[in-house]
Formats: structure tokens, C-alpha cells, sequence
């Protein structure tokens, strides 16, 4: 058993310490948004005056248009349908966005964040899970995607991708095979880029990487694509997929749009689930 518990309360005071200390600016946007990014995995709820945010990445990003080269946010969230143990329609949300660093450098900082949360809330670094003791302060593996897929699937990414396999094969064969000591997934296939930067290579990468602990996805980090062409290319493409499924239409975000075109810096930003960090923090196994 860890050494004590916590909550989302003391969870959250902790974390805004955090980046307190290091000169982040602590922000708050609106949770009703004229839209939603077009992502065509994740369902918004339409209210009075726009959308529930799925994130409060659109209006972080403007923020950083305009200026800003540090900020974080924690807040509520919500998406559609999204219901299961560590799944819920609202959910709590940490974001973080810094300027003129790629999504490299940021893991060795999301460590020392899991790190310090876990020694001020619980009074360790040490989590138990699934009977086994994981140091979060310890090392961290990194491996590319192509290698778990290698490893832990019958089927090549390559592939995955282009049989539109990939979630179905990362879900059900690469995620149930992760080690429960933390794990980096880095360099998504370029069609799963959403909107991180795409490297040039043979296959080309998207700057993208997602963390596991105990098998479950709990942060997901980009170097932010910055060009405004490459945006506008994206949520037409993102609009198309989600009309074949029948998904809701959004208008366009016109301050967004704005925010985009008048140029984002180069920055990395990271999304990381509060509730299922508590989650692991008092070793349940459910949000």
C-alpha cells in the first residue's frame, strides 16, 4: 500500500505548486467554446452559446499567439460518450504549453512533475501496481511505437495504419502488454499526428509521444505544429472523417483561426488526465 492517500483537491495544489515554482502562468479560459478541434475520435456537447470544451487547447493556444511563453491549466472537460473505468463524460484536465521546446524535452520534465506530485500527496515516489513497486523518479523507458508495435503486435504499424487498424491493434494487443513502470510511446505514424509537428524520414513521424503507467495512458505531448497551410490542410481532412461518420459539424473557431494565422511560436504542449493520475497515486483501479 502506498504510504497514505490523496485526492483531486490536494492532487490539484500540489501540481499548480509545481509550476508555480518553476514561472508558469496559471490560466483560465472558457469552459463553453465556439468549437471544438475537429478531432474525429471525440464527440463535444452542444450547449447554449457554442460547445463544452474537450480541451482547453484552442484557447491555450491563443494565449501563446499572444505572447505567452509559459502557462498551465486545470479544469474541467468533457466528451461525449466516453464512459468505462478510466473514462468519464466529465473529466479533469491538466495542459501545459512552453515555448521554444519540442516534445523531447518534455519528458524528462513530466517526470520530475509525477515525481514531486507523488512525494508531496502520498509520501513517496514508490506506486504499487498490480503487486509490483514502480519508482517514478526512476528511469523511464522510451520506445517508438514501430517497436511496440513489433513487439507486442501480430501486425506491423505500417500495416495497422494502413488497414485503419491502429487504435483497434494499440488497444486490444500493444496497450495490455506494457510493462506497469512507466513507459513512453514516442513518434506516431504522420497519420496520427493530430496536431503535432510532422519530422521529415522514411517513414515520416509525427513529434508526438504518450505516456503509460500500469498500462494506462495518462499523459499525451506534441511538438505543436505551427503552420497555418498545415492546420487549415488537417481540420479539412478531420471535418471529412468525422462526415462519414455522422459526427456533429463545427463551425469555425474564428479567434482560433486568427490566433493561427497571425503565428503560433514553436512550443510543446502536454495533456495529462487528473483523474487517473490520482488514480495511480492511491493504487485504484478506477477513476
Amino acid at each position: 500500500m502506498t504510504a497514505r492517500k490523496t485526492n483531486l483537491d490536494d492532487t490539484t495544489a500540489v501540481v499548480r505548486r509545481f509550476f508555480h515554482e518553476r514561472n508558469f502562468r496559471d490560466t483560465l479560459t472558457p469552459v463553453i467554446v465556439p468549437a471544438p478541434i475537429p478531432e474525429p475520435t471525440i464527440e463535444a456537447f452542444a450547449v447554449a452559446g457554442g460547445f463544452l470544451r474537450t480541451s482547453p487547447e484552442p484557447q491555450m493556444k491563443i494565449l501563446m499567439s499572444e505572447g505567452a511563453e509559459k502557462i498551465f491549466q486545470i479544469g474541467s472537460c468533457f466528451r461525449k460518450n466516453e464512459i468505462g473505468r478510466l473514462h468519464s463524460e466529465e473529466f479533469t484536465m491538466l495542459e501545459w504549453y512552453e515555448k521554444e521546446v519540442d516534445y523531447v524535452s518534455l519528458i524528462e520534465f513530466t517526470r520530475e512533475l509525477l515525481s514531486f506530485v507523488a512525494q508531496q500527496t502520498i509520501g513517496t515516489t514508490e506506486l504499487i501496481i498490480n503487486g509490483v513497486v514502480i519508482d517514478l523518479a526512476g528511469k523511464w523507458e522510451v520506445v517508438t511505437v514501430s517497436d511496440a508495435f513489433a513487439r507486442f503486435a501480430e501486425i506491423d504499424v505500417e500495416s495497422a495504419v494502413a488497414d485503419n487498424r491502429f487504435e483497434e491493434i494499440l488497444v486490444e494487443k500493444v496497450e495490455p502488454a506494457l510493462p506497469v513502470s512507466p513507459i513512453i510511446l514516442i513518434d506516431y505514424p504522420a497519420e496520427l499526428a493530430a496536431l503535432a509537428k510532422i519530422r521529415a524520414g522514411s517513414p515520416p513521424v509525427a513529434e508526438r509521444w504518450e505516456l503509460y503507467i500500469g498500462g494506462v495512458e495518462l499523459a499525451n505531448t506534441y511538438t505543436e505544429l505551427t503552420d497555418y497551410e498545415e492546420h487549415k490542410s488537417r481540420f479539412a481532412k478531420f471535418a471529412a472523417e468525422r462526415a462519414v461518420l455522422g459526427m456533429t459539424e463545427y463551425p469555425e473557431d474564428a479567434e482560433f483561426t486568427r490566433a493561427l494565422r497571425e503565428g503560433l511560436p514553436d512550443c510543446a504542449g502536454c495533456a495529462l488526465g487528473m483523474d487517473r493520475l490520482v488514480m495511480l497515486l492511491n493504487g485504484d483501479t478506477s477513476i
